[in-house]
């Protein structure tokens, strides 16, 4: 096929679908005549792919094409309906429903903290063969792991704190599906944490370590573990889909409820970052600093535990009331499906 033949031919259709993708009210003949060359430049765009796939002509025309589908389907106003039963409903029971895999994923990661922790304690010398000399492991015990907490501006040290802690949770979601990855990274979070407990702990500085890690910490590791656990769910239903789902089918519905679990922990790790950034270094007393970390992450274990509960029973009630959903094939979906 001649491309630069083809471009000529047709550059005139495309021109036209671009000043009609642009009208902000079309007339109805217009929307009519969008339509169809929007239906022309998809066919466009396949034959150049097929054919001749010139990249910048590739990118021209799939940018055409999804400006005018978007032009066509129009904007879809939020829905501020669905926020209080995403709230109470769909975050809870996504967490609610990986509670297996957080937890488990929670009690690997403290075990092997608390082993390094104490390997560091019975042998003083383990931390030189990582790097660590004297003045580091002096400097990090009496002044650095104290001073990390106030040496920045809070608000800024917030939003980093926030920002880094979202990144480890993106790569606990994402990596979810190939398994391995989510422990690799647990696994050298706890190496680093276990590590740095020993060091304190052994040089007499165990309740300054606890007493600053307390406040935000509990909220912030247990959301980390909830990446963890949402990402190995998904994983884990692409390995094992059950009897009644294809493995693509599977995948999908764990990946629907891994997305809510995502959003949800944009707000959780928020949360743990204002407390990070003002809770830990206020002047407030170290127990009533510690207390607030605690009363925090209470609140959001009751969160997940009482609401997420509600709602599998309530899909589950739904089930027994309405019967089986049923898949393309004739199968029986599970409730996740159902209740949506």
């Amino acid at each position: 096929m001649d491309l630069d033949a083809y471009v000529a031919e047709h550059r005139g259709e495309w021109r036209r679908l671009e000043v009609l993708s642009r009208r902000r009210k079309p007339t109805a003949a217009e929307a009519d005549e969008m339509v169809l060359l929007y239906q022309r430049v998809a066919t466009h765009l396949s034959v150049v792919r097929s054919r001749t796939p010139d990249p910048a002509l590739v990118a021209e025309l799939s940018r055409l094409v999804l400006s005018a589908r978007a032009a066509i389907t129009g904007a879809q106003p939020v829905d501020w309906r669905r926020v209080p039963r995403f709230l109470a409903h769909d975050l809870p029971l996504a967490f609610y429903q990986a509670r297996r895999w957080w937890i488990a994923s929670a009690m690997c990661f403290l075990l092997v903290a608390a082993a390094v922790a104490a390997w560091v304690i019975q042998d003083p010398t383990l931390p030189r063969a990582f790097g660590m000399s004297e003045a580091d492991i002096d400097s990090l015990v009496n002044h650095d792991f104290e001073s990390y907490y106030s040496e920045n501006f809070a608000p800024n040290f917030g939003l980093l704190v926030w920002t880094n802690n979202a990144w480890i949770a993106a790569q606990c979601l994402a990596a979810g599906v190939l398994l391995l990855p989510v422990a690799f990274i647990l696994w050298q979070n706890a190496l680093s944490i276990g590590m740095v407990a020993g060091l304190m702990i052994d040089n007499g500085r165990g309740d300054l370590f606890f007493g600053l890690i307390a406040p935000h910490g509990l909220l912030e590791l247990t959301a980390i573990f909830v990446a963890a656990g949402v990402g190995l769910r998904v994983g884990w239903a692409w390995v094992v889909p059950g009897p009644l789902l294809t493995r693509g089918q599977s995948l999908a519905a764990a990946a629907r409820q891994g997305i809510t679990g995502a959003v949800g922990l944009v707000g959780v790790l928020a949360v743990a970052g204002l407390l990070e950034a003002f809770v830990t270094p206020s002047f407030l007393p170290l127990i009533v600093r510690d207390a607030i970390g605690l009363v925090v992450w209470t609140l959001f274990l009751a969160y997940v535990f009482v609401l997420g509960r509600r709602a599998e029973r309530a899909g589950e009630l739904l089930l027994a009331v309405d019967g089986p959903a049923r898949g393309p094939a004739g199968q029986s979906l599970p409730v996740a499906f159902k209740a949506r």
